[in-house]
This record gives C-alpha cells, structure tokens and sequence, in this order.
C-alpha cells in the first residue's frame, strides 16, 4: 500500500499535474459533458437513438445534505431502526446536516423533536432515509415535499425471484414519476460510514453492491489511504454505479474509484460513465462478479442484477480503460496505487533485490505479465559496480548480494538506477525481514522515493507485518508503494502503466460515432424481412449494400442457367443451395466446391435440388459461385448482448470458429485502433502476418471490414438480431477479403 505522511501528498498531486501541464480537476455540475457539435448536449444521439453522453446526477446534495429526514426513526433499545438512527444522527452531525426524525407515534427520539409525517417536516429536506418496509407509499410523500433525494434499505425486491422485480419495477416507476433520485432498495448504511479526515492527497472512492465486499477498501484507511465517498448501490431501481463513476470521475479529490460489481443494470450507461472517467484521466477499477454460471446466479439471487455475457463485458471494460481485477486484495492494491502515484515518467521497470532468486524469481513472473525489463545500459552497469561486485549481475534484475544495502552504498545503488531515463519504476522484493540491513534498506528506500518523481514499489513478504520497518517505515511513506505479494505488485503496476498509455493515446468513440443514417442503410433497409432469416444471397447483398466485397456470384433456377451463370463467372466454381431456412449448408451436402465443367454443373445442380427437396428445404435458387482459395479464413459478426446491445466479433473462421472458438468482441462505437487490437488479441493473429512461406494477409482491408460491419451494427441494430461472415477470406496483401459466405437473420 501506499501509506500516507499527513499533510505532504497534496502539494505532491499538484506538483505532479502541473508538471504534466494538466490543471487539477474542479468538481463539474452540469448533467451531461459538452456536445462536439455544439448542439444541447443532452439531445446528442448516434444513428440509433441512443445517448453519446452520460447523464451526471448532482450528487452533491446527497453526500452533503443540509437538511436529513429519517422516516421510521426510532430510539427503542432492541429494535433494528434504533441503531440505524444513532448512526445517521453521528453522521448528519460530521457532515453538518439538520436532522429531523419522523415516526407517527413519537414526539421526540433521541432527544430531537419527531414529527408525524413527511407533509409535517419543518423544511424541505434534500435527503430523506426510508426505515421502513414498504418504501412505495413514502415515495410519493416524498415528491410532494420536493425531496431531493431518498434511500431505501428494505429488501424482498428483485433479488428475490419475479414477485420481487415486479414489485422493484412499481418502486422504480414511482420514482420516476416523482423526480427524485433513489439508492436501493436492499441498500445498507456504508453511504454513512465515518471517513478519516486526517489524511491527504488523492483518494478513492468506492461503488459496491454487496457493502461487506468494499471493506477491505474502506479499511485503507488504517495503513494511511484516503477514502472520501461510499456508494452501496443496492438493487439500483433508480441511482446505478454508472452514476456514481460519472460523478466522481469530476470530483477533484477523488484520484480512482473502486468498484464492486455484480451485475450492470444498463450496458450503454456504463459505457458512458466509463468514457468520463477516460476522459477525466481517472482510473477505474473494478472486480465484476459473474465470469462463471455459478457465480452469475449468486449474483442475480443478491442483487437482481444482469451479469453479462462474461466476455462481453470484459471486452467493453477493456475497451473504455476499465481495469477488471479478481480479487478484493487486488481491488485495494491497484486502487491504491492509481490513486496516489505520479504519472510515469517511462514504462521500463527495474528489479532491485538483495537475491539473485528473488530477483530472478520475479522478473520471471513480472516478464510473462507484459511489464518491460529493459537491460541496462553498459555505462549504467558499470556504475553500478562501483558498488555491487563485479560477478554480480546489474543488468535487470539488479542483485547487490546483500552487503551494500547495509552502509552508504545501498542509498548511491538505488539513485543510480532510478537516474537511468528508461527507468520509470522500481520494484524491490524484500521475501523477508533481516534486521539491521531490511530496516536501512527500507529507509533508503522511502528517502529516495521522497527526491525522485519514480515510482518505488516494495513487497514486503514477512506474513507477520509487523516489523517497524514495514510498520513505520514503509507505510508511513506518502511516496513509497507497498505490497504484500508479488502478484498483486505485478498486477497493479501493469494496470498502472497500462492507464496512463491507455489515456494519453484515448479518444472518445463516441465523438465520432456516426449520427445519421448512411446511404447504405437507405439500400439495406430495403432487404430485411422482420422475424426471418436471410437466404445467403440476400445476406451477400446486404454485405454489398455496405461496400464489403463478396464473389462474382449468380443466383439460378435451373441447371441451363447455372451452366450459363459458371460461364459468366469463370470456371472453377463453387455451388450453393440458397434458401432462408439454411445455416449449415456443408453438412446436409449443399456445397459442392472446384467444379470446373458443365456437365458437374448440371449434376451438382440436381444434386442439390435434390437433397433440399428430400429434407423439405426451400430454395430460393442455387448460387454459381467464383471460387476463391488462397487467404486466411475469419469470421466477423454481429450479436445483440442483453446489457450492450449489438457487438462486434472478429476470429478465426472457417471450421476452426468451432474447434478453437478464437475470437474477441467488441461495443460498438470504436474507432480503427480498436479493430486493429482485436487481432492482436486472437492466438492465431501470427496467421495474418504470414506462416511457412505463406504470404503476409490484407490486414488494412480485414480492419475496413470489421469496421463496415460495425456500421452495420450501429444502423441496424435495431432491426439485426445476428450477421456471420464466415468465412471471410482475407487475401495476400493488397489484393482485399471476400465474403465467402454469409448468414442474417433479422429481428
């Protein structure tokens, strides 16, 4: 963890932002960010009607009301709502909130005057805690006192089977209808948790839905981490985590946000909460429950939640900067980590280490998580060995064999490797305490950290913990990172270079998303059938409508016009029954390939018409089709997801789509930079680049391709339940793809 010294780290964060010629975030109230067109930002739209803005509720009332209202308040020892009220009483008293209880049969709880009802409360209030069981009646009490905001702890909703989400959906609608903003139902108290207001510089805030699973991150704390909001977002009716990144993400002591997810309530709100925080430059980071069946359910049965196709929203975090973690330990770690750090000053990473194992153990494992241990220079190892002997390796790992970490020469080490400009990190695995030498190693270690602009990251592998020099050394260092573990040092520090290439390079896609229909669209609308499935050459003239190339082809009839339609084409041929029931033409025997004559034509033609016939298939004709055979086959494709909407898919086609399921995702909008990192996240992409001779593949035209069909997607997504190129033959470079075959089918 990064500790904290109280009172240095803010004059650091500054330092570090205007060093980068960036100005500190001030908190932003407007509801939605400036459209790019000048146009009201809250009508900005894309082709398909969805929003390219996030909606940021002003939150601010509700973390920092003046005026509380608590229906259901009590003082009765014993019962539930008494505790709950002592603790809003504390808390409206840290945050400088009147309070007022209503209850209808008491006069005064806890000494504060209770009145009997909502309509009876002094003042208009701006947030109003619901301790009761029912929250539908209160809500419309509620709106006609303009209350602000309200909070609903009472469970029994969606996350208990269907009665429960119909009566969340009532819930949801009366909230609505009323104009305030609602947390929960089946919330709980961590809104209104004590934070400490003794530590400086960056924080975290934290969004959960589970509140137990945010205490770990709440307890930084302790080890001298700032936090400075909690949002328990509960079965999210009304306010969702989406809100609450937009939020953040403009407030200018919050330097990450910390995430516990079970499931999304809106694709697209992610999207664009994630987008502001891109934009904003501030780190999200997140653990998303439902990665397995097993722990999607869970998540549905606690919240009520969609969890996703698993992949899908893996890929759309991915995709907005959105680091996804396993492990709560992780959560804390990389949070942590993100907040506080200056920004890198290069992405090289050097191991320091007393051991020539630990040393070698870590790079190891540092190496094969895509960080770069760049070789020092020969200068730079010769001045290292001014003080580390000579048959000691310096290159990267560093081993100093112990001794020079114990006098003067450990401090001339550490500044030496940390002056090298390919240097921005420096990790030092300590496995265990060896006092004198572990406490001088760790102070030079803080003492370097406090004069240089680099990270310094330490894994302190003693299971004890406390040891002064981890204790009151390391984590008493605003500057220095601590780490318990050298999985979760690798796994922040990754996600921590990782932010900062991602948003110095991030540009909106939704600035560019496209916002009225193309001419493609106007030809494409023209060819679907609402509920059917495309025959393939229909599918073929949609692929065409939008520019992508598919084979000279004719569509026939008859076996005379199939031979004349081959002569067109030019011999070889391949041969396609055509209907719109047809998705698996190979395996009923509805493709014959190579035919390079007219009496194969004829034959092929009656073979064909004769199979479709005894399997009651309708034709709408056979396909003469150019036979094209030297590429590498994809597949590209559209699917609708339940929380996103339509996706994109790029992979290996032909039969290895079945056999090796190699293939990524992404939402759309994107941009060409994200088309070209879908194939770079394929296993077999060193197919594109050329294998045994073969020569490299059209890439710039796969890339042109993938993007016309993400136009596609966007235009027609209301209207295309699914679109399968496959195979997609992607030629030698320069000469395209072709669309080889083709399967739509229309919503």
């Amino acid at each position: 963890m990064l500790g904290s010294t109280h009172g240095t780290l803010t004059t650091h964060f500054r330092a570090r932002v205007e060093a980068c010629g960036e100005t500190p975030r001030t908190a932003v109230h407007s509801t939605t960010a400036p459209d790019a067109e000048g146009a009201d930002p809250a009508a900005a739209v894309d082709v398909s009607g969805r929003p390219l803005h996030a909606d940021v509720p002003d939150l601010d009332r509700f973390f920092h009301p003046e005026s509380v209202a608590v229906i259901g308040a009590s003082d009765s020892e014993g019962r539930p709502n008494t505790g709950i009220t002592r603790q809003l009483i504390a808390w409206a008293e840290r945050v400088g909130a009147r309070l007022h209880p209503v209850h209808p049969t008491r006069t005064t709880v806890f000494g504060l005057d209770c009145h009997a009802s909502v309509a009876d409360l002094p003042e208009q209030v701006d947030l109003a805690v619901l301790l009761v069981a029912d929250p539908l009646p209160v809500i419309e009490e509620l709106a006609e006192s303009k209350v602000k905001f309200a909070v609903a702890f009472a469970s029994g909703f969606a996350e208990t089977g269907d009665a429960g989400a119909a009566a969340q959906a009532r819930l949801a609608a009366a909230v609505q209808r009323s104009g305030l903003r609602l947390l929960g139902p089946n919330t709980n108290l961590n809104a209104f948790e004590e934070f400490r207001d003794d530590l400086d510089g960056p924080a975290i805030a934290l969004i959960t839905q589970s509140g137990h699973q945010g205490r770990p991150v709440y307890t930084l704390q302790e080890l001298g981490i700032r936090l400075s909001h909690w949002a328990p977002t509960g079965n999210e009716a009304d306010l969702e985590t989406s809100d609450f990144i937009s939020y953040f993400a403009e407030q200018p002591e919050v330097g990450a946000i910390a995430c516990y997810v079970e499931g999304l309530k809106d694709g697209r709100s992610f999207l664009l909460a994630a987008d502001r925080a891109a934009r904003a430059g501030v780190p999200v980071v997140a653990v998303k429950v439902g990665r397995t069946e097993t722990g999607a359910r869970m998540a549905a049965s606690h919240t009520g939640k969609l969890t996703g196709a698993d992949r899908v929203v893996d890929a759309a975090m991915r995709q907005f900067g959105v680091i996804r973690v396993d492990g709560l330990d992780e959560l804390q770690d990389t949070a942590a980590l993100l907040a506080r750090a200056r920004k890198p000053l290069a992405d090289g990473v050097v191991v320091y280490s007393i051991s020539g194992g630990t040393g070698a153990h870590f790079s190891d494992l540092a190496t094969e998580a895509g960080l770069s241990l760049p070789t020092l220079g020969q200068a730079k190892q010769d001045e290292l060995h001014q003080w580390i002997p000579e048959y000691l390796n310096v290159a990267n790992p560093v081993d100093n064999g112990g001794h020079p970490v114990g006098d003067w020469r450990g401090r001339k080490i550490i500044d030496a490797i940390l002056a090298d400009p390919a240097v921005g990190v420096l990790i030092c695995p300590i496995t265990g305490p060896f006092p004198p030498m572990s406490d001088k190693l760790a102070q030079d270690l803080v003492d370097a950290a406090e004069e240089s602009d680099k990270l310094i990251c330490v894994i302190w592998g003693s299971p004890v913990g406390t040891e002064d020099a981890y204790r009151t050394t390391l984590l008493g260092s605003s500057r220095v990172a601590t780490f318990r573990t050298f999985g979760n040092c690798i796994t922040a520090v990754r996600a921590y270079l990782g932010h900062h290439r991602f948003t110095a390079a991030y540009r909106s896609p939704f600035d560019d998303a496209p916002r009225t229909p193309s001419p493609s669209y106007r030809k494409a609308q023209a060819l679907m059938r609402p509920g059917q499935q495309l025959s393939e050459h229909a599918a073929k003239q949609l692929l065409r409508a939008y520019g992508i190339r598919v084979p000279r082809e004719q569509l026939v009839t008859s076996a005379a016009a199939a031979v004349r339609a081959a002569g067109l084409v030019g011999y070889p041929v391949v041969m396609k029954a055509s209907g719109p029931q047809l998705a698996h033409k190979t395996e009923l025997g509805l493709v014959k390939v190579g035919l390079t004559s007219a009496s194969q034509i004829r034959d092929a033609y009656r073979e064909l018409t004769d199979i479709a016939r005894f399997e009651n298939i309708p034709l709408d004709g056979v396909l003469v089709c150019q036979m094209v055979e030297k590429g590498v086959e994809m597949v590209v494709g559209v699917t609708q997801d339940d929380l996103f909407g339509p996706t994109v898919t790029v992979g290996l086609g032909g039969v290895l789509v079945e056999i090796l399921n190699d293939t990524t995702v992404r939402v759309p909008p994107f941009g060409e930079d994200q088309a070209r990192a879908m194939l770079g996240e394929l296993r077999g992409h060193a197919l594109l680049e050329g294998v045994r001779g073969a020569p490299p593949a059209d890439v710039e035209a796969l890339v042109e391709v993938i993007l016309r069909v993400q136009r596609m997607a966007l235009e027609l997504g209301g209207e295309l339940a699914e679109l399968d190129i496959n195979p997609l033959m992607v030629l030698p470079r320069g000469q395209g793809a072709v669309a080889l075959d083709a399967l739509a089918i229309c919503r």
